[in-house]
């Protein structure tokens, strides 16, 4: 199988992580919709929400509820947004979910998401570091 996703997990692939467990890994997205836009996915490569095994289910959520907090504890947003395909429109079939800080007039209007760049690996290293302390 060639999964992006499961390459990051096994630490095949760089990522710049801002949570891992055993059950779990955080990292920034490449091509954020702001910066600080986290995927949080599942170590078991599964593929969407309804093939997450129930004994994953509280952790996930618990996970979102963390980076949803932490969009506002270490980046200074005043809130997030947090989506999830399934199947259609996922870039990459792992299941992962999107949590992005948002701002009052910050651009982001439906689901027509701009995309943005870090200014380099310093940056992304930054933005990484500023979500992991707000994890504790």
């Amino acid at each position: 199988m060639d999964c992006l996703f499961c390459s990051i997990v096994a630490g095949e692939t760089t990522g710049a992580l801002v949570l891992s467990d055993d059950d779990f890994v955080g990292f920034l997205d490449i091509r954020p919709v702001f910066k600080g836009h986290v995927l949080l996915v599942p170590r078991e490569h599964v593929e969407t929400l309804p093939d997450l095994p129930a004994a994953l289910r509280d952790g996930f959520l618990a996970h979102a509820q963390r980076l949803a907090a932490a969009m506002v504890e270490g980046l200074g947003a005043q809130g997030s947004f947090v989506a999830m395909n399934n199947t259609v429109s996922q870039s990459v079939a792992h299941l992962h979910l999107h949590v992005v800080p948002r701002t009052k007039g910050d651009g982001l209007r439906g689901f027509f998401w701009p995309r943005t760049k870090y200014a380099d690996d310093a940056e992304v290293a930054e933005y990484a570091e500023r979500v992991r302390a707000a994890l504790g």
